[in-house]
């Protein structure tokens, strides 16, 4: 039986997003439900995967189905592709798995030729439309297809315009037109060798192939890398007659969004254009009119178009972003999704629909992206700057940011890469500026609105973005802008607010966010959800706060390394470094003691009776010296210039013991538990100071569970000696303060050894806290600021890895040490507590795969506590709803 490749949008069968892509899935499901869809048809994802495992080539059977389904648009419209008297008009649009507006390529009116031109011409009686729509469609497919640069046909427009004094493109004639159509064949011809083709059926398979091709592009591939989509997916296809919008003034298009995407008000929210068409509302070549304004022009219409949107949102159960199209006065929907937002919009729709009962609570939870919250959680404009605005345009998504001027994205990109903050200007943007977009602290057009492409991959972002700010005027060639009396130039700094759409020249000082009251309440619902704890990293008293300002169950890995490194406290650990003998070493930890023993009363205050797990000494020792480098530089200098300093001596001693602790791979060597076995007075003091003051604080009335965890054991030996060390120490505090106390001791699991033998090593703890850091860099055998400035872009790049392996869990490979070592642990011991405390404790996928095996919690910065509660609780969802998980 041949296998299926194309479906039209009225097919009985059932085929889900993953076969149809979200377009074509959703213009089916819309076909089904009546709405005015222009019919059509759409090829598979599945084709798109043949095409790139073919060497991109399309499989035999496709082409006999796409000619099969064409022969049944024509029928059902009427019309016939390539016809000089009726002739059917087609768009080709891709259609992905997951969302990715402007990646990939569309070509609108193909089939159109020096032929069906004319036959549209007098069957509309309009033939300044039907050479409009002829010359779009040799100037977009040329790009698309035969790869010609937007710039030439730009070019001859721009100086058709100035020939003719026109301000705008509706302004020229049917007569211009014409010329300016010979002009742009004579390009294609020019630039590729060869004619542009006539034959209608040559333009749709050539299309086709081009669509297909637009996956790998540059800027598709770098958009999933960002968004975390998979690149086997592919795309879809879909072919859908044309209706036209640049009919006249009778006719338009636009962009509507059910809720407002910036703030997530429930109210219609979008832009359109009369006589255009779409490519000219999201390209941003024209600033379009606000939605509001369709009610004056064309009240049923924008009627029609209210109640579609509330229908299509109750369908959906989430906010839609809609496509549509007026031709002569009729509507039609060219295609809805779900709307990208920002994180504070997101929140209020996914509230305010349960308020409205259009979905309950733990929908509501899956309808937030926990990778967004970190928007709420950045600094805004101080209101009392007192700066007056120097322009201001479309607040086209919110936040606030300083930066240098730039106005290339290549550049944007290279000097953020150099560490600048830059803000990118430009008269607009296009999907080949996403680089730049993303580099950038926000962006700034002069052209386009709030719908355009520049305002919709920015909200995606969580970027500060304005639109339309037709004030400033850009000069790319001066590199410079200018509004009112003000010139702004390349590298100079400005701040802009996303939120009001005003700029302001120079830096403007940012305060702390406030969380709203639909953020508190959302994460409220998430707490009652989830079953999996947030612990947060955190090694002050000031961090500790904000962990629990933001939701956290504990501290789930205190660092005391951090401590040590105190610039006041320094000179102390390095005489302890450098110290002889173990007397020595002594008095100097003495000193240390009292220090340390007053960081952790301050956390123990902090925390007020919630967990912390206090991680001892990890690091090796040399990291607390001085580069050795830079010692040697010194000691030479010294030589010459005083040569019986005792400074010298000093130096000299230094770069003695620094030679004496270096190690060839530090990272594997003298450092964590093995420290503590062959100095166990260094973990003895970190012990004494934990316990003396948890003795101290407990006297004030407040509760003190500290968990006490040794890093980096191998063998279950090492714990053993480590246990009795600290039960030691705990006993003789316990005596001396007359105080008894609750607490654990634990290990970090982040060796493959110690994951593999987990069940041996679970006889000695009480907890296991995985250090998915190290455990990823000893299980790839990786060292992370190597690979990571080396090759680890590459590989991710080139799909030799899906994602980098320190930002999400690898599951396959390092995940399977995690299961390993949380199910031979309660082998052991069932009371076994677990939870990882690397990075990947704030990313969601590593969160949903830590619930799958059962942990207890997991721990990330405190700044990602928020996203993490709402991973843990999406995770619960996900697995009582039976919702597919994240991949």
């Amino acid at each position: 039986m041949e296998k299926t490749f194309v479906y039209m949008f009225d097919q009985i069968k059932k085929a889900g997003k993953e076969l149809l892509g979200g377009k074509g899935a959703n213009l089916a499901e819309m076909t089904k439900i009546g709405l005015p869809v222009p019919y059509g048809f759409t090829i598979t994802t599945d084709t798109c995967r043949s095409y790139y495992d073919s060497v991109q080539q399309l499989p035999e059977e496709v082409e006999g189905q796409v000619l099969d389904a064409l022969k049944k648009l024509e029928e059902t419209t009427g019309k016939e592709l390539g016809s000089p008297s009726n002739p059917l008009l087609v768009s080709v649009r891709s259609g992905a798995v997951h969302s990715m507006p402007g990646m990939m390529d569309t070509v609108l009116n193909l089939g159109m030729n020096d032929d069906t031109v004319k036959g549209m011409a007098e069957l509309t009686g309009n033939p300044r439309f039907a050479y409009d729509s002829y010359r779009r469609f040799i100037q977009m497919f040329s790009n698309v297809v035969l790869k010609v640069d937007h710039y030439h046909f730009e070019q001859r427009l721009e100086n058709a315009r100035a020939e003719n004094g026109y301000t705008s493109d509706t302004q020229i004639t049917a007569e211009d037109w014409k010329g300016i159509i010979e002009d742009f064949k004579s390009i294609v011809s020019a630039q590729t060798d060869q004619a542009f083709p006539e034959d209608p059926k040559e333009q749709l398979f050539l299309t086709i192939r081009a669509v297909f091709d637009s996956w790998n592009n540059q800027r598709a591939v770098l958009y999933r890398r960002l968004n975390q989509i998979p690149g086997h997916l592919g795309t879809a296809v879909n072919v859908q007659s044309m209706v036209f919008g640049n009919m006249g003034e009778d006719s338009g298009t636009g962009v509507a969004f059910t809720r407002n995407p910036s703030t997530g008000e429930a109210k219609l929210y979008g832009e359109y254009l009369i006589n255009a068409q779409g490519e000219d509302v999201v390209a941003g070549i024209r600033t379009p009119q606000p939605i509001a304004s369709l009610e004056g022009d064309m009240p049923e219409v924008y009627q029609q178009l209210v109640d579609t949107c509330h229908l299509l949102e109750n369908h959906y159960k989430d906010m839609q972003d809609i496509e549509f199209t007026v031709e002569r006065g009729h509507l039609y929907i060219l295609q809805t999704r779900t709307g990208k937002r920002t994180a504070q919009a997101a929140i209020r729709i996914a509230v305010e629909m349960v308020r409205e009962q259009i979905m309950d609570k733990r929908e509501a939870l899956l309808r937030v992206d926990p990778d967004q919250l970190h928007q709420l959680l950045h600094h805004r404009i101080d209101p009392g700057h007192g700066r007056p605005q120097i322009a201001s345009g479309l607040p086209a998504s919110p936040g606030a940011a300083s930066g240098q001027v730039v106005f290339d994205a290549d550049e944007a990109e290279e000097l953020a890469g150099n560490g600048k903050k830059v803000i990118l200007v430009r008269p607009d943007t296009t999907p080949d500026d996403i680089h730049g977009i993303v580099a950038a602290q926000a962006v700034v057009t002069s052209r386009g609105g709030m719908t355009s492409h520049a305002a919709v991959v920015a909200r995606g972002m969580g970027k500060a973005c304005i639109c339309g700010c037709d004030s400033i005027k850009i000069d790319l060639e001066t590199e410079q802008f200018t509004t009112g009396s003000v010139t702004i130039k390349h590298g100079d700094l400005i701040t802009i607010d996303g939120g009001t759409g005003d700029i302001f020249d120079g830096a403007i000082p940012m305060i702390e966010p406030e969380l709203s009251d639909e953020f508190q309440l959302l994460l409220h619902w998430a707490d009652e959800e989830a079953h999996m704890g947030v612990r947060a990293n955190a090694d002050n008293p000031v961090d500790a706060a904000k962990a629990l300002e933001f939701g956290a169950d504990g501290i789930g890995l205190c660092r005391t390394e951090h401590m040590f490194m105190d610039a006041s406290r320094l000179p102390t650990v390095q005489s302890m470094i450098l110290s002889e003998t173990t007397i020595e070493r002594k008095e100097a930890l003495d000193k240390l003691l009292p220090m340390q023993q007053e960081d952790y009363e301050k956390i123990f205050e902090v925390m007020q009776g919630h967990p912390i797990t206090i991680r001892l000494l990890d690091p090796p020792l040399h990291e607390f010296l001085p580069d050795k480098e830079e010692l040697l530089v010194d000691v030479t200098r010294l030589s010459y210039t005083d040569p019986d300093s005792q400074e010298l001596q000093t130096k000299k001693d230094m770069l003695r013991k620094v030679r004496l602790l270096e190690e060839s791979n530090p990272m594997l060597g003298h450092r964590g538990c093995r420290l503590g076995m062959i100095h166990p007075e260094i973990y003895e003091m970190q012990v004494r100071a934990v316990f003396q003051a948890a003795a101290n604080v407990m006297k004030k009335g407040i509760t003190v569970i500290p968990e006490i965890m040794i890093p980096l054991v191998t063998h279950v030996n090492e714990l053993k000696h480590m246990r009795r060390l600290v039960l030691n120490i705990s006993r003789q505090v316990e005596e001396q303060e007359g105080e008894a106390f609750q607490y654990s001791i634990g290990t970090m699991i982040e060796t493959p050894r110690a994951a593999l033998t987990a069940d041996q090593v679970a006889q000695e703890a009480d907890f296991f806290s995985f250090g998915t850091n190290d455990l990823t860099q000893t299980t790839f055998g990786f060292s992370r600021d190597d690979a990571e400035g080396k090759f680890l872009h590459h590989y991710v790049e080139n799909d030799v890895l899906p994602q980098n392996p320190f930002v999400s869990l690898d599951q396959d490979g390092v995940g399977k040490l995690v299961e390993s070592g949380v199910k031979l642990g309660r082998q052991t011991k069932p009371s076994l507590k677990t939870g990882i405390c690397g990075e990947h404790g704030g990313e969601k996928t590593s969160i949903q795969f830590c619930f799958n095996l059962g942990m207890d919690y997991v721990s990330c910065s405190p700044f990602r506590v928020p996203s993490a509660r709402l991973a843990a609780a999406q995770a619960s969802v996900r697995h009582s709803l039976h919702v597919p998980q994240y991949q």
